[in-house]
């Protein structure tokens, strides 16, 4: 693993960097769920002549107030490479989403497992009235900070199973409580993808889905090769494209077996205001 300071080891490798590729949470926003202006600043300047693509476990709605705040224009890889949106033009460009009987029947078991449940769909985070994940109310105050255009679409329903039926796409589910169990059954584990995001919360979509597999789909159509793209990330959601990419840059908050997925760790954290933002300086200023 490469440890040292990335001039020292990718230096010969500056010019074929031609996609940056970021993680939203624990990477590019801070303990408090902003963007630094000097994290801000950078990214804005790589993207200026570097394809920069977010890659998100969020909702394409949940993660619009940042993409705009970076002023980027590519589409965004969401809920964990399950699918790609097009923001310019309000449109799902790739998807793998989960199919309308296979999420009914999982409506079904996590009900009957006692577990609290969000459900992402085309253009909303549903939770429920009843049994309220604490994490979404937050979430809903934390979207109120924002003007009507940006803010993002989290609803209370009452009924998960008429919700997915009516939704063009049903992206991932939330699981909160009791989940080692649930992770096991046969069919949760023949027909999804399960990555924690919380101590007892787990993001359920389709199997084949990853942040890894997303990214080689993006950039087919672009003419970049796997080899030429840099990925950053801090969680386990990431692990697959820090592999995938030809540099995979683990954040120092990241624990240890993310840390050893990736070819180098930033010296700074999440909460270090200039720490990535000079690391992008150093890797693209040969630019």
């Amino acid at each position: 693993m490469h440890k040292s300071s990335p001039h020292k080891s990718y230096k010969h490798k500056l010019d074929k960097h031609k996609l940056l590729a970021l993680d939203l949470d624990g990477t590019v926003l801070n303990s408090q769920h902003t963007i630094s202006q000097e994290l801000v600043e950078a990214i804005k300047q790589v993207a200026q002549h570097t394809h920069v693509v977010i890659v998100t476990g969020r909702h394409h709605v949940a993660a619009k107030p940042y993409y705009d705040q970076l002023g980027l224009s590519t589409p965004i890889i969401c809920c964990n490479g399950t699918y790609i949106f097009d923001y310019q033009n309000d449109t799902v460009i790739q998807e793998n989403a989960i199919d309308k009987e296979i999420a009914a029947e999982f409506i079904t078991l996590s009900q009957a497992h006692d577990l609290k449940i969000v459900m992402y769909v085309r253009d909303a985070m549903l939770y429920s009235r009843a049994r309220p994940i604490e994490y979404m109310e937050a979430l809903l105050t934390w979207s109120q900070t924002f003007p009507e255009s940006q803010r993002p679409n989290i609803q209370k329903v009452d009924d998960f199973q008429h919700e997915a039926q009516i939704s063009e796409y049903v992206w991932k589910f939330v699981v909160e409580g009791e989940v080692n169990t649930f992770a096991e059954i046969p069919f949760v584990k023949e027909n999804f993808n399960g990555e924690r995001s919380w101590i007892d919360r787990v993001d359920f979509a389709a199997t084949g889905n990853s942040k890894g597999n997303a990214l080689t789909r993006h950039i087919e159509p672009l003419g970049i090769s796997l080899e030429q793209c840099v990925a950053i990330g801090d969680n386990h959601n990431d692990i697959s494209m820090l592999k995938a990419a030809g540099l995979g840059i683990a954040m120092q908050n990241a624990d240890d077996t993310v840390k050893s997925s990736a070819n180098l760790i930033t010296p700074k954290n999440n909460d270090d205001k200039t720490g990535l933002a000079t690391l992008l300086q150093d890797l693209f200023s040969a630019h």
